[in-house]
């Protein structure tokens, strides 16, 4: 039937460990019966096979015994609880069922009937069976413990990755409305002053708010998006400073695809005007540093002022410490600090990471 897909018969891990092991285990005892007990061939292979089968039978047994008693979910003390006695059954039925084998090779090649007379021997075969199994347990075992710590391991990661992201969409919800009342505020005074250029702000507020409310899920952008922004913010204030507001660049663009939390550097700008800037009668110069320094981009933002409790204390610089906290996990460093009289310093280091 044409279209039709065969799919080839494929073993899973678990019995691929079981044939090739026990496989392996009784090539031994193929040659022991084959050369010791001057067994003919087929006799031997088929002792072999019957190896094998009393292996894989009494092995699958427990594991099926396992698995239906949660076992592999137990701690180490109760599960040893559990393992001890059934390495003793597991040992004794081996013991039992070779001595039976045996027996039955004893009947083919010889014609006596020994099979009471070795169902109860204790011979080697016990120490033997007690090796095999140890080892098959403690592999079992093994396993399933690593495998429960790697599933452990990835839902921590999961759980983890989770509330890192609700922690900081949580920010970055508190962060857009902050961003908009201080907005409004400044072009609520341009409106009485000056109604046509409080058109002008809101049309750059407009295009502020596309990109605050509507960007992308990702948690940072590049640093040429986010200086993109700050320059339609200051051109914002400035319809309302006037000549009271100089801004000053000095950014290498050989950082511009460095990747920055999106309104970082716009927070720190807006903060220099507010309680910098906005407090002084002749305003003066904003001053905006971007250069790499030791693999880290330095973003330095001098403002004339004074720094108060206010200024380091305020919703938005809280929020952007525990931002660059989560993003970075401690690589990023942000200051806020007074260097004389006359001049703040906002400073954030942040490490450089392209976005190919």
């Amino acid at each position: 039937m044409q279209g039709k897909i065969h799919k080839g018969f494929s073993l899973s891990l678990y019995w691929r460990c079981q044939l090739i092991g026990w496989g392996l285990v009784s090539i031994f005892w193929f040659y022991t019966s084959l050369i010791r007990d001057g067994f003919q061939w087929y006799y031997s292979l088929l002792n072999y096979f019957l190896d094998v089968g009393i292996c894989i039978g009494l092995t699958h047994a427990y594991r099926n015994l396992a698995k239906e008693g949660g076992w592999d979910q137990l701690d180490i003390k109760s599960l040893l609880w559990k393992v001890l006695p059934a390495l003793l059954i597991l040992s004794f039925l081996f013991m039992l069922f070779a001595n039976l084998k045996w027996s039955a090779f004893v009947y083919l090649l010889e014609g006596k009937n020994r099979f009471l007379q070795n169902l109860w021997v204790w011979n080697p075969v016990l120490i033997t069976g007690l090796r095999h199994m140890s080892i098959w347990l403690l592999a079992y075992h093994l396993y399933h413990f690593y495998q429960r710590e790697v599933q452990t391991t990835k839902i921590n990661a999961q759980l983890s990755l989770i509330a890192k992201q609700a922690q900081f969409d949580n920010l970055s919800a508190q962060l857009n409305p902050h961003f908009l009342f201080n907005s409004l505020n400044s072009i609520k005074s341009l409106i009485l002053e000056n109604p046509k250029i409080a058109r002008r702000a809101v049309d750059l507020l407009s295009d502020l708010l596309r990109f605050s409310l509507y960007q992308k899920r990702d948690t940072t952008i590049s640093l040429e998006e986010e200086i993109a922004l700050v320059k339609d913010y200051i051109e914002l204030e400035k319809l309302r400073f006037e000549e009271r507001l100089s801004v000053k660049f000095d950014i290498d663009e050989k950082l511009y695809k460095t990747r920055v939390l999106p309104l970082s550097i716009q927070l720190l700008v807006e903060n220099a005007l507010k309680h910098g800037i906005d407090k002084e009668m002749e305003g003066g110069l904003l001053s905006i540093s971007i250069q790499e320094v030791e693999g880290f981009a330095e973003i330095r933002i001098h403002n004339p002022g004074q720094l108060c409790h206010e200024d380091k204390t305020g919703l938005g610089l809280k929020n952007l410490s525990e931002r660059l906290q989560l993003q970075y996990q401690g690589e990023a460093q942000f200051s806020l600090e007074e260097k004389s009289d006359t001049t703040v310093l906002a400073s954030m280091n942040i490490p450089i990471k392209h976005h190919v």
